[in-house]
């Protein structure tokens, strides 16, 4: 009976030293909420730059034109080269042949705008040759573009997606010799010491106002064949891509992020 006795007390004692520090935890805690200020918590610096927004997808106030309707003059060959694309009606157009372009800044995190018109297509332009273009983001990052009006391909290479990797989350594709719209939200990736990654590349993408790519990690390149990689880099050119079809774009700008 002693024994069972001394064990009830213990567990009260026990109980009542937890019951204790529990209370004596939650003072603490509401004494350090009285010792805040609204203030601690504020700050104001630094001050935001003041940006004009566009409106109707023009461009907003800090961005970068990289096609305005008019000249290639932001853009040039992969190799250098005067860029080898047709100037048109306002519109940007691939000449199949003449090679992918890329722009002559390099960036790196970004806002990129941007819209295309892919054509009438031919008796071979079928699945992967049906409107196929491409947005090499930092040249090596691909985000597809391709006719996906009633196109049975595959569909980690249909419109909207992270090519080869992410297919997109719709398809808000509108048709054929219809001009379709991009905003592409891009957060480089970051290498470290000895080139290791540290940080990778993450994209969100909107279609026609239609989110396809929420917040997406990328597992590396964007391969043809093989499986996708990071090799080290630092702020790349944006590249389009020829694929043979004659895609046309129209407005295009991008912000540093």
């Amino acid at each position: 009976m002693k024994k069972t006795l001394v064990l009830i007390g213990l567990a009260a004692w026990a109980l009542s030293s937890v019951y204790a520090q529990q209370q004596n935890v939650q003072q603490n805690q509401q004494q350090r909420r009285n010792e805040w200020k609204p203030e601690s918590t504020e700050w104001y610096t630094p001050v935001p730059a003041k940006v004009t927004p566009g409106s109707n997808g023009s461009a907003p106030s800090d961005a970068i034109i990289l096609f305005d309707g008019k000249d290639l003059s932001k853009w040039q060959s992969r190799d250098g080269s005067p860029a080898g694309w047709t100037v048109q009606n306002g519109e940007l157009i691939v000449a199949p042949g003449a090679g992918t372009i890329q722009t002559k800044d390099y960036f790196g995190s970004c806002q990129l705008h941007i819209e295309f018109k892919t054509p009438t297509p031919g008796p071979e332009n079928t699945l992967q040759m049906k409107g196929n273009s491409g947005i090499m983001l930092q040249s090596r990052y691909e985000v597809q573009i391709l006719d996906c009006d009633n196109n049975p391909t595959y569909v980690n290479g249909y419109v909207g997606s992270v090519y080869k990797q992410s297919a997109p989350l719709a398809n808000p594709f509108t048709g054929t010799n219809q001009w379709q719209v991009y905003d592409i939200y891009w957060k480089a990736p970051v290498f470290g010491t000895d080139d290791q990654l540290e940080s990778p590349a993450m994209i969100t993408v909107v279609l026609n106002g239609v989110v396809v790519q929420n917040n997406y990690i990328l597992k590396g390149n964007t391969p043809y064949t093989g499986l996708p990689k990071y090799v080290a880099h630092g702020r790349m050119p944006l590249t389009l891509q020829d694929h043979g079809v004659k895609v046309a774009f129209r407005n295009i700008w991008i912000r540093n992020l």
